[in-house]
């Protein structure tokens, strides 16, 4: 437990539309290295639908969508009046966890796929960050790591959900997609290493959804399965989870590592068994 207070920082990073079945295959040596010294799972599970609003929300807010409301691909809104919401607006998330507990710490969130915006309590982080590509939401977020600062950080990517819909998944352009999902990885571990923190950092790494043909939403294991990785100090090294893991136990781990309570109405539990 104590290597784990070691953990000045976390950061997750989410990747639009990566479906686990796909991990096995694919070229990917920067995620791979992940997997090997930290814990994963390759059978962690989306919420339903298997789309998108509905699950980066869920794993956020350390809930289900008939909690927080969000419940489509799309969500804006919460369709579902929430069981509850903070001073900030929203169904509590692991940002109003940790500004209303730990009000020093920095937090941000970078994100290319706008539909993130309306799923984070802006007025709880120090950094919200919209980039246009890819490209500067990657700048965006060493940068970040640069400045040695931050808490807490959640990176949202949007390939290689793009390939899925407009190529199709498990295709050799998927695929192709993964080596460059992966080159990103190793830019951040890098950035990380730079920077001096790896030995201070927790990364995590997961996904909201994988896919099926051109498409996801539904009820396969291809778009339910999602991967699950951590890796950093007092993590165990080389270990595959096989306790079931909910997206929206992704925000109680985080709370976990960086000792705070969790809202009573979270559902989410710390992944325990990823730890030393």
């Amino acid at each position: 437990m104590s290597q784990v207070k070691k953990a000045k920082h976390v950061i997750l990073i989410g990747f639009d539309g990566l479906g686990a079945y796909a991990i096995p295959k694919a070229n990917m040596p920067n995620l791979k290295k992940l997997m090997e010294g930290g814990s994963h799972s390759l059978e962690a599970r989306t919420v339903l639908p298997s789309s998108s609003a509905v699950n980066w929300a869920s794993m956020l807010m350390g809930a289900g969508p008939t909690a927080h409301g969000f419940t489509e691909w799309g969500s804006k809104t919460p369709e579902i009046q929430p069981y509850e919401v903070t001073k900030y607006g929203l169904f509590p998330s692991i940002f109003s966890v940790i500004r209303d507990q730990n009000p020093d710490a920095k937090t941000a969130v970078v994100y290319s796929w706008e539909g993130i915006g309306p799923l984070v309590e802006k007025d709880a982080i120090d950094v919200v960050y919209h980039g246009e590509t890819e490209e500067l939401c990657m700048a965006k977020a060493i940068e970040i790591i640069q400045e040695k600062e931050t808490k807490f950080m959640f990176l949202h990517l949007s390939e290689p959900d793009g390939v899925g819909h407009n190529i199709g998944h498990d295709t050799p352009e998927y695929y192709q997609e993964l080596e460059r999902v992966d080159a990103k990885i190793g830019q951040l571990l890098d950035a990380v290493a730079a920077a001096g923190l790896t030995d201070d950092t927790i990364i995590m790494l997961s996904a909201d959804h994988g896919g099926v043909g051109k498409g996801h939403g539904g009820k396969s294991l291809e778009e339910i399965y999602i991967p699950w990785i951590i890796s950093g100090p007092g993590v165990k090294v080389n270990h595959e989870v096989k306790d079931l893991i909910m997206t929206y136990d992704t925000g109680a781990t985080i709370a976990w590592i960086l000792g705070l309570d969790m809202p009573k109405s979270w559902r989410g539990k710390p992944v325990l068994d990823s730890f030393k």
